[in-house]
């Protein structure tokens, strides 16, 4: 799982099928004190998610695909979780 900030959404006008009525939203991969580290990626959003949020993320294939229910989706990653709050040392 990866913690990360909500930075912008992707518009897309054409979609496959199965990924019609989620988002997609940029991710920025952020250390346990909450600064930037790493790429950006871009998750579906299961959560309802915005800009701002801090989020968790799982980054891994067959995972994802178990969670929107089609094992030959091509979904790699997938926003599970809004984070109210987290300490890091």
């Amino acid at each position: 799982m990866i913690l990360g900030k909500i930075t912008g959404n992707v518009v897309s006008t054409i979609k496959l099928p199965i990924l019609k009525g989620y988002k997609l939203m940029i991710v920025q991969p952020i250390d346990n004190k909450g600064k930037p580290k790493g790429s950006f990626l871009i998750a579906l959003d299961m959560v309802q998610s915005g800009i701002g949020d801090t989020v968790i993320v799982i980054d891994e294939g067959n995972s994802s695909r178990l969670i929107i229910n089609d094992s030959m989706a091509p979904v790699r990653s997938v926003i599970v979780g809004i984070v109210d709050s987290f300490e890091g040392e």
